[in-house]
């Protein structure tokens, strides 16, 4: 009960717009017995899986994803040091690369001409947020991620020496463009957290939140009033409307047989995705 009792606080905070620092929370998120019902019942969007292209070895783990303004699709490698590859989104053939500070890597946006990767692990501090230089990789700017914590896997796993700290940051994250008062903004799912936050881009602070439609939250993608999320676990990728999380369809793949759901963007209305176990790029027809 005091856990349930601490997340509702943060999400009264993230309503308020407060920009808050939080200890690691030691379980998993609460996700509302009416989300999860809604999420088993929502109405199924038939597609098809197609394998683009495979990026392995020269992109070893692709953990998310965000076309470029120009067209080309950047692709976050999750493997320390974590680089920003540039590929050519018809082929798959690697046009550039640029090594950032990034650590475990899961969420790449662009806004402000700059990309936002989250930084889902850290050597010391929190996990963080960081505003890239897309030339250099040099972070320009870095805030706390809301919502981290220790969650999942990482509940049962002891940490070694040397090991990086056990708590996780966040994942997707996809710019939102400028709200009425002119701030840039982007969208942000943090598993931990339970939520999905809608993030002042040059503050770091919390604009508002929707509930998550599942505890392993990882890539995003926004289709006018409604966010596309993944939900990797049960390797489906839900539809939310934007205004309050409620779902309202969804896209169910094969666990065995497709390649696995990581991060996600969307390109002339269709989704696109990658697979940070094997190296896939795929997208949905």
């Amino acid at each position: 009960m005091e856990e349930f009792s601490r997340r509702d606080a943060m999400a009264g905070m993230a309503a308020a717009g407060v920009l808050f620092s939080t200890s690691a929370f030691g379980a998993n998120p609460v996700i509302p017995e009416a989300t999860i019902a809604a999420r088993k019942n929502a109405p199924v969007i038939p597609k098809k899986v197609n394998r683009l292209y495979n990026l392995a070895p020269a992109v070893k783990e692709p953990n998310d994803m965000q076309f470029a303004p120009s067209g080309e699709l950047w692709i976050l490698d999750q493997v320390d040091p974590n680089k920003v590859f540039t590929i050519d989104p018809k082929t798959g053939k690697v046009l550039a690369s640029v090594t950032t500070e990034c650590i475990h890597g899961s969420g790449i946006t662009y806004g402000d001409g700059a990309w936002f990767l989250t930084s889902t692990k850290v050597v010391t501090g929190k996990p963080s947020t960081l505003k890239v230089d897309p030339k250099t990789g040099k972070t320009l700017k870095k805030w706390e991620t809301p919502g981290w914590g220790i969650y999942g896997a990482y509940l049962t796993r002891e940490r070694k020496p040397g090991d990086l700290p056990l708590e996780s940051g966040g994942h997707g994250v996809k710019w939102a463009g400028q709200n009425s008062r002119g701030q840039g903004q982007y969208w942000l799912a943090t598993p931990a957290g339970g939520k999905l936050f809608l993030i002042n881009a040059d503050a770091g602070t919390v604009a508002r939140s929707i509930q998550a439609p599942s505890i392993r939250t990882h890539g995003i993608a926004l289709d006018g009033d409604h966010i596309w999320c993944v939900g990797s676990d049960e390797a489906e990728i839900y539809k939310l409307q934007m205004s309050d999380g409620a779902i309202v369809a969804k896209i169910v793949l094969d666990k065995v047989n497709d390649p696995s759901l990581h991060g996600l963007d969307i390109k002339d209305g269709v989704l696109w995705y990658c697979d940070a176990n094997k190296g896939w790029i795929c997208n949905l027809t």
